[in-house]
């Protein structure tokens, strides 16, 4: 096998525990380590930030026009335009009228995903249920990004709930989430 000698400037001791010298700024993306402020080509799907909201009180609708769920939302700024947002939500809702409704929104009109829950078993709508969301968006910007939750009920004049029973002011059922991560594209 041949050896190939590296010429100056290089490395200049080799130790058990170090090596000493210098890389020539060609073989580097940037001329300080400290400022490089890009990750390698072909590096990607790393969580470069997390924001998260969570709502502990009820909120309660009785429209079937789709209202923001007060305390569910969030706003993120993406390092890149290239990046990706992974946006989990978790819902714990509660109808007089049967199927659960949510909407998850970019913005104020970029409706990114709808869920009607028609929960299993009967009356769960009624006493409480879990509606889950999630979604990788491409918003393609830089700027300040809101994604927020929307729920309705299925018949006007009707409670839909989030966080309790819709025929208890106070029953708690749970405290719903939403979470969104940056992730490097």
């Amino acid at each position: 096998m041949a050896i190939t000698r590296i010429t100056s400037p290089a490395i200049t001791s080799v130790a058990s525990t170090a090596i000493s010298g210098t890389l020539p700024a060609a073989n580097i993306n940037d001329t300080s380590i400290g400022n490089i402020t890009a990750l390698p080509a072909g590096v990607g799907g790393k969580v470069l930030q997390v924001v998260s909201a969570n709502k502990t009180n009820s909120f309660t609708t009785t429209s079937t026009a789709f209202s923001d769920v007060t305390g569910l939302s969030v706003s993120i700024t993406p390092s890149s335009s290239s990046n990706k947002i992974l946006i989990i939500v978790t819902l714990y809702m509660s109808a007089e009228v049967s199927p659960l409704q949510a909407k998850l929104f970019r913005g104020e009109s970029t409706e990114l995903q709808f869920v009607q829950d028609y929960p299993v078993a009967s009356n769960t709508y009624s006493t409480g249920s879990s509606v889950n969301m999630s979604i990788l968006d491409t918003p393609s910007t830089t700027s300040a990004t809101t994604y927020k939750v929307q729920i309705a009920s299925s018949n006007n004049g009707n409670n839909a709930k989030v966080n309790g029973r819709w025929d208890s002011g106070s029953a708690d059922i749970g405290d719903s989430t939403i979470t969104v991560m940056e992730i490097a594209g």
